[in-house]
């Protein structure tokens, strides 16, 4: 074993050696397939806002563990009632979504997908967003 810290590739592959992957063409399909399914962009607000999957919510990757935790006085009491429903997670890429799916699954959930390729995959894949105007 090396003495070397671990990096974000690392965290990465760990957590896609626990969870399981899907691509735009089974998300299409859960979509319309599984009327109870949670689709969450754990990206940051700012490039939610740029563009988005429809139905997404957004809860960050840095708040997600206090969102999903109960005991949490501030959590999302969508995403802890959606522990028992199918949950697909994306990111950018799909490091981030890797990772928030691997901690979602150790805090319970039982049925959660990260977005291969993240929201970069799904957009050159020609599938539909969401943008919304922003106005500054």
């Amino acid at each position: 074993m090396s003495d070397a810290p671990k990096g974000l590739m690392e965290f990465v592959k760990d957590a896609k050696s626990r969870i399981k992957e899907v691509d735009g063409d089974q998300l299409e399909s859960m979509k319309q397939e599984r009327p109870d399914l949670m689709i969450l962009d754990v990206r940051e607000s700012s490039e939610h806002e740029s563009a988005h999957i429809e139905g997404a919510m957004l809860i960050p990757r840095g708040i997600l563990e206090a969102a999903a935790d109960t005991r949490y006085p501030k959590h999302s009491e969508v995403l802890v009632n959606a522990r028992s429903q199918p949950v697909v997670v994306y990111c950018a890429s799909g490091g981030r979504s890797a990772m928030a799916a691997d901690t979602l699954q150790q805090m319970g959930f039982q049925e959660v997908y990260s977005l291969a390729g993240g929201i970069e995959q799904w957009e050159k894949d020609s599938r539909p967003l969401v943008r919304e105007a922003r106005y500054v």
